[in-house]
């Protein structure tokens, strides 16, 4: 289960870094690294991606009930997805095929908290 948890952060790492890096090179130019911008944003995702207490149950940030982003940073993140996510069907049809099926399943299973009760 450990060894589950660790390959989703850092499958969830590399694709919130692609993202990111997309959406810098469109919207700021940069070609090689990240703005110092969109690097503190990365950085941010990346920390909290690696200290989330709910990787095993959730599926994404934008679905867990106890969000852990501060508000300007998840109005960054939020504009980055917007903006980058119909761009990787083209750029990595698999990660983004993946995340469409995740978020179909999570929205068709009742939440942990659900179950429980």
């Amino acid at each position: 289960m450990s060894r589950d948890i660790e390959a989703r952060r850092a499958r969830e790492s590399e694709m919130v870094t692609e993202m990111i890096g997309l959406y810098c090179r469109a919207h700021h130019g940069k070609t090689g690294a990240l703005c110092p911008e969109c690097a503190a944003l990365a950085d941010y995702a990346r920390a909290r991606s690696a200290r989330c207490p709910r990787m095993a149950e959730k599926t994404f940030c934008s679905s867990c009930p106890h969000p852990c982003y501060a508000p300007a940073m998840r109005e960054g993140i939020r504009r980055v997805m917007r903006w980058a996510g119909p761009r990787m069907l083209l750029r990595h049809p698999v990660w983004a095929l993946r995340h469409v099926a995740n978020t179909l399943r999570h929205k068709w299973r009742p939440h942990r908290s659900e179950e429980i009760a």
